[in-house]
């Protein structure tokens, strides 16, 4: 009895191994043993710059071999797609380097660290598009059932005309001063601080379950602790004994108001200072004939009022989304056996395998990741011009 033909490979290649890189090699080793995949994941190769360090999580995580350089991961004949899971001031020139070798590119949000380098990974990817290569951005809670099944409901009209979209992504674990300076609270290395890092999020999400663009925006961002310690291990100071701090370079909270191309209005906050809140992000839209509402916290839940039923009945109702129609939870457990953080970068892996066996561009692509840098450099602009306030007695 002859057995089916195996799916092709798709030789992986991962640039960074820490919290994303942990992530999405969950992803990578989950997706094909729950999907029925086109194309066959091999986790090939990760890469970092410490030995010993890429060497444990490659064992760790699953990867078949180790480099410290990634320009000899992209060399490689043996990865056709490069995943990065760096700092965003390495993803501009890594992304260009691995499409212009002909590789396909997963990078994470947000997509650079300016506007400018984004400009140049998209020319990048319109390029490598032409070449049919693929090209798409980490935004992965778009991947969560519910928030796909909350975009179905937009699409179908269940809302009417959209009137609010409210956000917030709260956080709190560096409300401790003595937090040491890593690299995320560094312009250069991260770009921007909570609103680069959680955002970048909202600002996909919003535009993304609205179905159009933010066009304008008026912000206020606040870095509340200016200087923390030094890490010992990377300031050189371990060895010596000694101490010392330095300045925080990004904002540690942002508030900004918008508009989206309908008119509808939105408001979004973001904060790394919200005591008590670990990883809050939460999302309503209201329209004319109704509203969603979702808590990243209660991830397999969403609420829905439609406004169009008889007032003394109607009301938000609770919708658990682990049904099999239910966007990707065919493939996984019976329904009311919800799914977690993890799951939406094996759903991520999965829609990105199949864009590539298709030859379909994927969503977000490198130009919504642009979209996205744009308005959070619009943020910063028109934070930098609110940074004077008029004293009200």
């Amino acid at each position: 009895m002859s057995k089916e033909e195996p799916a092709p490979e798709l030789g992986i290649g991962m640039v960074g191994y820490a919290f994303m890189g942990a992530a999405h090699s969950q992803g990578w080793r989950t997706a094909g043993r729950v999907f029925d995949l086109p194309l066959r994941p091999r986790m090939a190769a990760v890469c970092g710059r410490d030995r010993e360090q890429v060497d444990a999580a490659a064992a760790r995580l699953g990867w078949g071999a180790a480099e410290t350089d990634w320009r000899a991961l992209i060399a490689r004949d043996d990865i056709q797609l490069v995943d990065i899971c760096t700092p965003g001031d390495s993803h501009a020139e890594i992304a260009i380097a691995a499409l212009e070798a002909g590789k396909h590119v997963l990078c994470e949000k947000p997509l650079a660290n300016t506007v400018a380098e984004a400009e140049a990974m998209v020319e990048a990817a319109r390029a490598a598009a032409a070449r049919g290569q693929i090209a798409m951005v980490g935004f992965n809670y778009r991947r969560v059932p519910a928030l796909a099944y909350a975009r179905q409901l937009v699409e179908e009209g269940k809302l009417g005309a959209l009137r609010h979209v409210r956000v917030q992504y709260l956080q709190d674990w560096i409300t401790d001063p003595e937090f040491p300076l890593v690299w995320r609270l560094q312009k250069e290395h991260a770009g921007s601080g909570a609103l680069g890092d959680l955002g970048a999020h909202i600002v996909d999400l919003a535009q993304h379950l609205a179905g159009e663009p933010l066009v304008g925006v008026s912000a206020m961002t606040e870095t509340f602790v200016k200087e923390r310690p030094l890490p010992a291990a990377s300031s050189g100071l371990a060895a010596s004994g000694g101490t010392g701090r330095g300045p925080v370079t990004v904002d540690d909270a942002a508030l900004f108001t918008g508009r989206l191309a309908s008119g509808a209005l939105a408001s979004f906050e973001v904060s790394r200072f919200a005591a008590g809140r670990k990883n809050a992000l939460s999302i309503e839209l209201n329209g004319e004939h109704g509203s969603i509402a979702f808590e990243l916290e209660r991830l397999n839940e969403l609420s829905y009022h439609d406004h169009t039923e008889p007032a003394v009945s109607a009301g938000f109702r609770r919708i658990l989304v682990t049904e099999p129609e239910h966007p990707y939870l065919a493939a996984w457990w019976p329904p009311g056996h919800g799914l977690g953080y993890e799951h939406t970068f094996v759903h991520q892996a999965r829609d990105l395998v199949h864009a590539i066996a298709s030859g379909e561009q994927p969503s977000p692509s490198f130009e919504e990741g642009l979209q996205v840098q744009r308005v959070l450099s619009a943020v910063e602009e028109s934070a930098a011009k609110n940074s004077v306030y008029t004293h009200v007695a």
